[in-house]
């Protein structure tokens, strides 16, 4: 510590020899720094007050029905894009500022000074901001002001409507892209429904239950088959020992009535009629029914022809016991239901024959099923997610419409300033004498290491690494001693001078400011 002070007290000596530089350099740079802040141009600043309302009884009111933006957020963020180069053109124009520039480069340095000088000075949560500008005309302020402040509603409006509008449109396409991915969803899966309907079924019955269901046909159908074969074959025996009814002969067999091949064949034909009307040509009952017909037409003409290589006397008239025709009827009846259940037993095995060899593609078919399914689900979600957003953006837009979500306010409109706000001159004045009494202070430390001095042995030992063998001190003498008196006096009123001029020129610069 005691080497530190030591080599302050040696920069401080050093620095006095020079203390008339600094002196001298001091009422210079403050009297250049007077004559500068006295020939600064005054600039009046016009100001203006708004208040943006963004409570609005409406947003409780609608809330889970409307979009509801942060429009606190969107005005601080506002407030800290409005100084732009497109809103400063915009701004130079509404001003009329534009009138007097001659060239780009004007223009250039027109935006630069305007974008310098603008200020928008908020709150915070209060929504209450100062929009400011200062110029050396008092009236050219005002209409910068005037022009900031209308360009801050209509951006505020202005970006609301905009975003709206952007995304309004922006949902709109997204619902077209998503009706068209909808559509081609169900017609892949419509299409897969129809190329897999037998193994897929009706949507409601899976594989499982339709060979569950078949099983059940099949052995219904088996079960009805053995009743009707066991009622052909009791009416069979009841014929046992009844008198054959035979037919008379005749030169052309179809013209020869058999009973009980005629009663089967008229009934088959009946219950074909029957069949007809809900089945087609190609059902397998259909086809059964005829393949039996024509098996009991070629029976009756072998009969006839059998009866008729027998001799005449094997024609007689008709059997007229009438118990016998009937049961000749019923024996019909029975034969032709055997062969329709027949033909229906075969029609079930073989669809079970064909769903059980289809085993092996049906967990690929479901597995290709489900995912149609979960697209098309996934497709139906973001759709109807997209209508609801569109249905709640149109009411928010409306709600804006109607009665504005954020209400802009001037509290106090732009000002005609009567008194320049800048510059300071009660500020800069003191400034300058201080900076004036720092560069002095600077000179005299560079011309001290400039043209170093030594004070003592000791500091030129250890600067030049020689021995000192001795010092030779100065005496003080009366003469002396009143010359350096004077010269502290003389010193000490330059500097007393510098400081009074200094605040004589500020009282002034005052007094012609106000």
């Amino acid at each position: 510590m005691e080497e530190l002070v030591r080599q302050l007290i040696g920069y401080l000596r050093d620095m006095w020899r020079f203390r008339w530089w600094g002196l001298a350099m001091a009422w210079i740079v403050g009297a250049v720094g007077g004559v500068v802040i006295y020939t600064m141009p005054d600039k009046y600043e016009s100001s203006a007050r708004v208040f943006v309302d963004t409570q609005s009884i409406l947003r409780p009111l609608m809330s889970g029905l409307a979009v509801q933006p942060n429009v606190d957020q969107q005005i601080a963020i506002l407030s800290r894009t409005l100084i732009s180069r497109p809103n400063v053109e915009k701004l130079i124009t509404m001003a009329d500022l534009d009138l007097g520039v001659k060239d780009a480069a004007q223009r250039e340095a027109l935006i630069t000074t305007l974008s310098k000088g603008l200020q928008i000075r908020g709150t915070g949560r209060d929504n209450l901001f100062t929009l400011a500008y200062a110029d050396v005309e008092a009236a050219r302020a005002q209409r910068i002001v005037q022009a900031l402040v209308s360009l801050f509603v209509e951006s505020g409006l202005g970006g609301k409507r905009q975003d709206s509008d952007t995304a309004r449109r922006f949902i709109e396409e997204q619902i077209k892209n998503y009706e068209q991915k909808l559509v081609d969803a169900e017609n892949r899966l419509k299409e897969f429904r129809l190329k897999n309907m037998a193994l897929l079924g009706d949507g409601a019955r899976d594989y499982v239950t339709q060979i569950a269901q078949l099983n059940g046909q099949l052995a219904q159908a088996k079960l009805e088959l053995r009743e009707a074969e066991n009622s052909r074959d009791a009416m069979q025996r009841q014929l046992v020992g009844e008198e054959p009814v035979l037919l008379p002969q005749t030169p052309n067999a179809s013209n020869v009535s058999i009973p009980e091949i005629d009663g089967r064949i008229d009934a088959l034909k009946r219950n074909l009629d029957d069949m007809m009307q809900r089945y087609t040509d190609k059902h397998p009952d259909v086809i059964g029914a005829r393949r039996v017909i024509e098996q009991l037409e070629q029976q009756k003409l072998e009969e006839v022809e059998a009866r008729r290589k027998a001799g005449p006397g094997q024609f007689g008239a008709l059997n007229s016991n009438p118990v016998f025709q009937q049961m000749k009827l019923s024996l019909a009846e029975s034969e032709s239901r055997v062969a329709s259940m027949r033909a229906r037993v075969s029609e079930y095995e073989s669809r079970l024959a064909q769903l059980e060899s289809s085993a092996k593609m049906l967990p690929e078919l479901e597995a290709e099923m489900t995912q149609l399914n979960r697209d098309y689900a996934v497709h139906k979600t973001n759709y109807d997610s997209l209508v609801a957003r569109r249905e709640s953006a149109n009411i928010a837009v409306e709600m804006d419409n109607q009665s504005g979500i954020a209400e802009f306010r001037l509290i106090d409109p732009p000002s005609l300033p009567v008194k320049p706000s800048a510059p300071n001159r009660l500020l800069l004045m003191p400034v300058a004498g201080a900076a004036g009494l720092a560069i002095g202070l600077a000179l005299t430390f560079l011309l001290s290491q400039l043209r170093p001095s030594f004070v003592d042995g000791r500091s030129l030992r250890e600067v030049t690494g020689l021995p000192v063998l001795g010092t030779v001190s100065m005496l003080s003498t009366p003469e002396r001693r009143r010359a350096r008196l004077r010269g502290l006096f003389a010193f000490g009123g330059g500097l007393a001078g510098f400081v009074g001029a200094i605040g004589i020129a500020t009282v002034v610069l005052n007094i012609i400011q106000g």
